[in-house]
């Protein structure tokens, strides 16, 4: 007779647990059910994406140039027209052309003093690349640690809610504290990976250009030690 009776009321168990199951909850609702930290990684997840297609869009254009660049300065310098490789440089308007363009402003003036203005010009256009980097870096270590925080909250919620219920494991009780544990650990997650791989892959984007800057350096070095046609 008790197995029976066990055995009805878990079958009513199941049985209310599917009905709670196939209720759909809309995204909103969701949302609204993870927290008020859901609302901060909402903030967070906007930051990223602003910082990331900001910063694409900045990179994409410092790394369009012309390749034929450094031939037409080779040629402006070769035959003693500072003037004419100065305005390519300004026209080209590229962080490897203000690089050059600071170099080409020094000639005259000791091989040392030309290389260092070139390096203190590199410095800086890389420094203006990766503004904002280190906050999406920031932020996809943080998001998923908010996202755990929202977990211990939420943990604590739910055995305060059986506290409550005098020790009676109630789902419907436990829910709040469960949605709040659970959600917010996926919107950590769904903040912190795209942050993570966005911050790599520019870094990496960022990484080819100062490669194609040190050439680009080397080869107007070599330039200016060429004897100039007269």
């Amino acid at each position: 007779m008790i197995q029976m009776l066990q055995a009805v009321d878990s079958t009513a168990l199941v049985n209310q647990m599917a009905e709670t199951t196939s209720k759909s909850m809309s995204l909103w609702e969701l949302f609204q059910s993870g927290g008020w930290l859901m609302w901060l990684l909402l903030a967070l997840g906007g930051v990223v994406v602003f910082i990331f297609v900001e910063r694409f869009v900045s990179i994409r254009k410092a790394t369009q140039m012309d390749m034929n660049f450094m031939n037409r300065i080779r040629d402006y310098i070769s035959d003693g027209r500072i003037d004419a490789a100065l305005d390519a440089c300004r026209r080209t308007n590229t962080p490897i052309a203000r690089m050059i363009e600071k170099g080409i402003e020094r000639i005259g003036r000791p091989m040392g003093d030309v290389q260092n203005a070139i390096e203190n010009a590199a410095n800086l256009e890389v420094a203006k690349l990766e503004k904002g980097l280190p906050y999406l870096s920031m932020i996809s270590g943080g998001a998923p640690m908010i996202g755990f925080l929202g977990t211990v909250i939420g943990m604590v919620q739910a055995f305060m809610a059986m506290e409550g219920a005098g020790g009676v494991v109630d789902m419907s009780v436990l829910a709040g504290g469960m949605y709040v544990a659970m959600l917010t650990t996926v919107a950590g997650l769904i903040v912190g990976i795209p942050a993570y791989f966005g911050y790599n892959y520019l870094v990496a984007r960022i990484e080819r250009l100062i490669f194609r800057m040190e050439a680009n350096s080397i080869a107007f070095m070599d330039i200016l030690n060429q004897p100039v046609s007269k």
